[in-house]
């Protein structure tokens, strides 16, 4: 009997002994809490990103992409001229402008029918504040390269502020200058410059090129809440 009192009090020392190495409840490292999600300034437009879904939409309807780009931890083959580009946090590429007339470029090799895919659409939110908002965008084909005989402007989301979240969006059925080259090329590669002066900063989300809903369908009021929770 001795032996086995002799054996439950080892135990019991042992446990306590045990116990005494971990830290108190108050002491131990907190666990980080969830990140709370913002909420983003967007600007009313019938073209929206929805988040769920992972995809374009114009009020609600889906549009049909030939490429998308979402940015998930990589900077997916974009370049910029004139500035940098990285991978921002959590998603998107943090495009930084250096010098004046910044650009970012998309990779070649597209092969997009421009007569099937004619609407460019490309979602930021600016977070430095720039100078000589540009916002045109360029591409090159098969027939030619990049020049300023073909290329857009925004049809809306031109100049965000600070801190805004738009979607630039660009109708290549109606160039300002190149006529109908675009929906009769296959296209190779798009540019979007951002603005004219060094300084300003991007993060863009995604960048897709779409089947086209047409001008009326473009022109239409946006649907429903524009607040949406952030990324």
């Amino acid at each position: 009997m001795k032996a086995i009192l002799n054996i439950a009090g080892a135990a019991a020392i042992a446990l306590t002994l045990s116990a005494c190495d971990q830290p108190a409840p108050w002491a131990r490292a907190a666990t980080a809490p969830e990140p709370v999600r913002g909420v983003e300034n967007l600007r009313a437009q019938a073209v929206a990103w929805n988040d769920a879904a992972q995809r374009f939409e114009i009020n609600g309807a889906p549009l049909k992409a030939g490429r998308l780009w979402t940015f998930d931890g990589s900077t997916e083959g974009f370049v910029a001229g004139g500035g940098e580009v990285l991978p921002a946090s959590p998603v998107g590429i943090d495009l930084r402008n250096g010098a004046a007339d910044s650009m970012l470029r998309s990779p070649k090799g597209l092969a997009l029918d421009g007569s099937r895919y004619s609407l460019v659409l490309v979602r930021l939110t600016r977070t430095r504040a720039g100078a000589d908002w540009d916002g045109s965008i360029f591409y090159s084909t098969a027939e030619h390269g990049e020049a300023g005989e073909y290329q857009a402007k925004p049809r809306d989301g031109a100049d965000p502020a600070v801190n805004e979240t738009v979607v630039l969006v660009y109708d290549m059925a109606k160039l300002k200058m190149g006529g109908d080259d675009w929906t009769n090329s296959l296209i190779d590669q798009i540019r979007v410059d951002t603005d004219d002066a060094a300084g300003g900063g991007f993060v863009v989300h995604q960048v897709a090129v779409t089947e086209n809903p047409g001008v009326t369908a473009l022109a239409q009021a946006p649907v429903g809440p524009t607040t949406i929770a952030q990324r």
